[in-house]
This record gives structure tokens, C-alpha cells and sequence, in this order.
């Protein structure tokens, strides 16, 4: 499958910047190259055909990082379909090393209802069917601070219509960020916009937030993270 289907104009150029930390060992490629196909989505335009069980919803967590907050949904929720989307090949082992016992990348069974998409999300987003998404989830994305690089923020006026099309009516969007422009560019895009309702906006996660290394990490150095719950209209 091309990585590149048809998005909409003005939509931003890329959300993400390198694919690659620091060089991969051995074990890191072979995940890469043996587990990651078979766990990658086959094709956006029929995502529930994709799980190993009838999922009662669909939800898409875009930028995973280092895939905790992933798995930890997919084992909170069994019967929910959970896409992951990250292309930091780093992030995407860290993902793979704990769910495929080393020397079984080829082998070992998957979990039914998780499956990543290692590329481009807004691809991933223009290729899915209109109310596909039942909840999204974004966690701590890149700020993109510089000016100039502000057309890659995935809360991006250009890019809402087409969240719209792909999430439900009524289907929920989370959204957590600790970085202090961001989270100014969040009130203002969301603040000039229709489409989301916004129902909460608070310090505090909800109840039923899965923590991440990432988030522990601001808050020890002193960010306080926001979280918004916003619902498509």
C-alpha cells in the first residue's frame, strides 16, 4: 500500500519529524522487520476487518511514543479495536518489545484487538471511512515551537474538518499536552472552531487515564500537563 494516499489541501505537509534515534540493534530490526508487518493495519478503508475480534468500537491513538498508554488501553478494553499510529521507529520497538518474546518475531501471537499504523496518520485518517473512529487519543505531541514549523501541529485548523469526517457524531477526542504553547495553540484552534464541543478542560487526568513514562517525567521537572476532552459535534 502507498504511504501517501490523497489529502486534502492545506492540510499540513507532515506531522512528525526523524523516524530514527539512536541505531537500532539486532533484536530492534528484527522486530522491524518480522513482527511489525504483521501487526501493521492492511488497509484503512476496512479497519474493523483488520482485528481478530468484533470490536464494539474503534479507537485511534495518534503518536504513541513509547506505547504504554496503548496497551495499556488495549488491555483495559478487550473488546475495543485500538489502532496505534507512531512512526519513530524507536517508539515502535519499545511497542513491540513488550507485547513479542524475543526469537518469536516471526511467531508469536498478537493481541486481537491492537494494530499499528507505522506511518503517516494523516494518510491513515484520509483513507478511512466517514464515523470509522469512535474515540481519539492524543498524548503529548510534538510542540512543534517554532513559528515556522507550526503547520505540523496535528491541532491544526486545516486538519479538523477531516478528524470530523473520520470521527462519529458524538465519538470523543482526548487530547494532553505539557508544553505551554501548545497548549495556548490548543485553546485558540479548538476556541475558533464548531466541529468539537469541548467538555472538559482540566490539570488533573480522568479516572480512567493510563499514565505514561513521558507524563511522570514533566511533571517531576516541574510542566503541568492540561488535559481537554472534546466531542465531535
Amino acid at each position: 500500500m502507498s504511504d501517501r494516499p490523497p489529502v486534502a489541501e492545506g492540510i499540513p505537509d507532515r506531522l512528525y519529524g526523524r523516524r530514527r534515534g539512536h541505531p537500532l540493534r539486532p533484536r530492534q530490526q528484527r522486530l522491524l522487520d518480522l513482527a511489525l508487518p504483521r501487526i501493521t493495519l492492511p488497509d484503512p478503508a476496512s479497519p474493523r476487518a483488520a482485528f481478530g475480534i468484533a470490536p464494539r468500537e474503534l479507537w485511534l491513538e495518534v503518536g504513541f511514543g513509547g506505547g504504554e498508554h496503548a496497551l495499556e488501553l488495549a488491555a483495559r478494553h478487550p473488546d475495543i479495536a485500538l489502532i496505534a499510529s507512531e512512526v519513530f521507529e524507536n517508539g515502535l520497538c519499545s511497542l513491540l518489545t513488550r507485547i513479542i518474546p524475543e526469537g518469536e518475531e516471526d511467531t508469536a501471537p498478537l493481541p486481537g484487538n491492537l494494530r499499528l499504523w507505522p506511518r503517516d496518520a494523516r494518510h491513515l485518517l484520509a483513507a478511512m471511512p466517514d464515523g470509522a473512529l469512535d474515540r481519539l487519543h492524543l498524548m503529548f505531541p510534538d510542540p512543534w515551537p517554532k513559528a515556522r514549523h507550526a503547520k505540523r501541529r496535528f491541532v491544526h485548523p486545516a486538519l479538523l474538518p477531516l478528524l470530523a469526517r473520520v470521527l462519529r457524531p458524538g465519538a470523543e477526542w482526548r487530547i494532553a499536552s505539557d508544553d505551554p504553547t501548545y497548549q495556548a495553540w490548543v485553546e485558540d484552534v479548538m476556541g475558533a472552531q464548531t466541529l468539537f464541543a469541548r467538555v472538559s478542560r482540566q490539570d488533573a487526568p480522568p479516572p480512567d487515564w493510563p499514565r505514561t513514562r513521558y507524563e511522570a517525567k514533566a511533571l517531576r521537572e516541574g510542566r503541568t500537563p492540561l488535559y481537554w476532552t472534546f466531542r465531535r459535534a
